[in-house]
């Protein structure tokens, strides 16, 4: 059976269409910030999980977002970066990676990293489910945390709700903080530079653009230290699933490839049938015409031979004087025959072919 080539932006190692692209990291986004609003939990219950990292924390001197959020707050040539920082790189430098890497990059490695990164998203959509958690920032002020973002509002488009623009804060949710993907959508951009970057600032941005998210998450007190933390570890899961799940969906295409090629064979077959009957007769025409060609090579080689045999008589007769005259009526009525014979043969008569060649043996005989 032919091998047919796989054609232009098949699963087959080529590069995604753009327009089959967009529809389906928007539903993943869509689900991931609907989910964070549905996620929304008991405010109590957030508080604890919040105050329960903290203190746990504090027992092991983790509590890195205390002093830098001392230093943001006193500094505003600090905070106020670290604020514009926060509310907007989040939302452009992953999707911009990502457009570079469809662009320029080849099909597997686009693949494998943007599953990774939509992977990633969803665990921890997950986390944001199970675990509601409210920030730093949202905690009693006797804790010593100061809202970066509520004081340096003034200066941004956001206002005290997050980083979401002002009167816009409801479509947000505040304790979706555990964890972290601030963090780790910055780990993906950091691991796809440091990888795929053909220069030396680009690793270098690769290395310094996660670790900065971090700092900034912590010291705008918008992130504890284990939510930091917790994103790199769910990014870290998402690798580990991304070539199955790639897998997974090569398999799924071939099952449905293969449950659509037998309709297809079969809606050929049905449209193929009118010509059957055509092709049948055709080629029993053609079985006939090549038995009777058959026939009559065979009937032409028994012609031949007893074209030899009378041949044979008439020189036995030569030798024999006394037999030339009772003979010679025999003699030509065989050749007679041998020539009709070959004759018949020659016009595709094969019935009437042998028996003129029996007769003319007979009379030779």
């Amino acid at each position: 059976m032919p091998q047919t080539a796989p054609r232009a932006g098949t699963w087959q190692g080529s590069r995604p269409r753009w327009w089959s692209e967009l529809p389906l990291i928007a539903v993943v986004y869509a689900a991931y910030s609907a989910g964070r609003l549905l996620a929304r939990g008991d405010v109590s219950t957030a508080v604890d999980h919040g105050l329960a990292l903290l203190h746990f924390e504090q027992r092991l001197n983790l509590d890195f977002e205390t002093p830098l959020n001392d230093l943001f707050t006193a500094h505003a040539w600090i905070g106020i970066p670290a604020d514009f920082a926060y509310a907007s790189l989040h939302y452009v430098v992953t999707p911009a990676i990502l457009a570079w890497l469809w662009k320029r990059r080849r099909a597997a490695d686009y693949r494998l990293l943007r599953t990774w990164l939509l992977i990633s998203t969803l665990i921890g959509l997950i986390g944001f489910t199970l675990m509601p958690t409210c920030p730093p920032r949202l905690l009693e002020a006797s804790h010593g945390f100061v809202d970066t973002m509520a004081q340096y509002s003034s200066y941004g488009w956001w206002g005290g709700e997050a980083s979401a623009p002002r009167g816009l804060g409801g479509l947000t949710n505040q304790y979706a903080a555990m964890p972290s993907l601030h963090v780790g959508w910055a780990l993906w951009c950091g691991v796809v530079l440091w990888r795929h970057g053909r220069s030396v600032w680009a690793k270098a941005i690769g290395v310094l653009y996660p670790l900065s998210i971090a700092v900034v998450v912590m010291g705008t007190a918008n992130h504890y230290f284990l939510d930091a933390a917790a994103g790199a570890a769910v990014m870290g899961v998402g690798l580990l699933l991304a070539r199955p799940a790639l897998r997974l969906a090569g398999l799924i295409r071939a099952r449905l490839g293969a449950a659509r090629r037998p309709d297809e064979a079969a809606g050929t077959t049905t449209a193929a049938a009118p010509g059957t009957g055509t092709a049948t007769a055709g080629t029993a025409a053609a079985g006939t015409a090549s038995a009777t060609a058959a026939n009559g090579t065979s009937n032409l080689n028994v012609a031949s031979n007893v074209s030899d045999k009378c041949e044979t008589a008439a020189r036995e007769r030569e030798r024999i004087p006394r037999q030339q005259g009772r003979d010679a009526d025999g003699s030509r009525s065989g050749d007679s025959g041998g020539r009709e014979a070959g004759a018949a043969a020659r016009s595709g008569r094969g019935g009437e072919t042998a028996t003129a060649g029996e007769g003319a043996a007979a009379a030779a005989r």
